[in-house]
């Protein structure tokens, strides 16, 4: 009877449930000065993340520059599994993926409309080379916004760049700068304010709710709102970190990121309206600091150089990069991008 009764409390012990431990997620985010996309969207969603959605999840989040890591690293961070999931910031990490760069060419998106066509066109395929290569899925894609030129000489059109120096956030800018005789230059969002005050840099780019955070117009005296590029960033999550959860737990994380990610896209249009306005000491100016820089007017020349880029110099240049480490990037692009703007 005595065994029967062991065996009883053993088969007992088996059967009861067993409560999951607390998972902890480490966050990477966006560097804390980078703006109010970071401060009043990202950081709060993920401190609130396990509140908003039930899952049993301790998230710790800790911006990429307080964590003392290069925003370049972000990819190698996410394959490393040292964090669990990266706010990537996507021109810096295309050294690492070539592919992110197709999201956001220099002449590709300028308008959130154009944007979000092209972009959820060519991210398919964004994700299987993160998950090929950085054992990471893609979980959203969003725009800081509309990038433009802030420069510390007086310019009024792109010809007026010829022989400066200009701060780039990636190598598609780099090589369209370069085709107007201006010198690309790459350095850390945190490095540009100084940068230009002390004339290593004449001219950067960035976003004009972004270059407000960073006091930009305080060392500059004109900004040319000839949309680049949307600056593309995303969320993406170790795929061993992601098996940590449930099929049910992992649904409810991607529905609440790809709604963040939604979300982002309708502040970044916002904060592009009021930053430029607040750049230029024009009024309402509701989440930024009043500036009185110069708005120079695009010309057509401007516009025309900008929508040519597309095909001219940053497609060319980029899919001999990208096809270098996939061969079948640039047809995927063209099959899926460029099939809407007849490339």
């Amino acid at each position: 009877m005595s065994h029967r009764i062991l065996l009883a409390a053993i088969t007992a012990l088996m059967i009861t449930p067993v409560h999951a431990e607390t998972i902890t997620l480490r966050v990477l985010g966006q560097p804390s000065g980078s703006g109010l996309i970071a401060q009043k969207k990202e950081q709060p969603f993920f401190e609130k993340l396990a509140a908003t959605t039930g899952l049993d999840i301790k998230i710790e989040y800790l911006p990429v520059d307080v964590a003392g890591i290069p925003d370049t690293d972000g990819l190698r961070v996410l394959k490393s599994g040292l964090f669990d999931i990266v706010s990537l910031r996507g021109p810096q990490v295309s050294r690492d993926e070539p592919a992110m760069l197709g999201l956001d060419l220099v002449g590709l998106n300028t308008s959130y409309a154009s944007g979000r066509k092209h972009i959820d066109a060519f991210a398919p395929f964004v994700d299987e080379r993160l998950q090929s290569r950085f054992n990471a899925k893609l979980l959203g894609v969003w725009p800081a916004g509309p990038q433009v030129i802030f420069c510390k000489p007086e310019v009024k059109s792109l010809a007026d760049l010829k022989g400066l120096k200009v701060r780039v956030g990636d190598q598609s800018a780099a090589n369209f700068v370069g085709k107007l005789g201006a010198t690309g230059i790459s350095m850390p969002f945190g490095e540009v304010q100084q940068s230009l005050a002390r004339g290593v840099v004449d001219c950067a780019i960035t976003g004009p709710a972004s270059a407000n955070s960073g006091g930009w117009p305080e060392a500059t005296t004109t900004v040319l709102p000839v949309a680049l590029q949307l600056a593309v960033n995303g969320y993406a999550i170790n795929t061993a970190s992601l098996k940590k959860l449930t099929p049910e737990q992992q649904a409810k994380l991607t529905a609440a990121i790809g709604e963040l990610t939604t979300e982002i896209w309708a502040f970044s249009e916002e904060l592009y309206e009021d930053a430029m306005r607040c750049n230029t000491g024009k009024t309402p100016c509701e989440r930024g600091v009043s500036y009185k820089l110069t708005e120079a007017t695009p010309s057509e020349a401007d516009l025309k150089a900008v929508a040519a880029a597309v095909g001219g110099v940053s497609l060319p240049i980029w899919a001999k990069q990208c096809n270098a480490v996939a061969p079948n990037c640039e047809a995927v692009w063209r099959a899926t991008v460029g099939s809407q703007l007849g490339l």
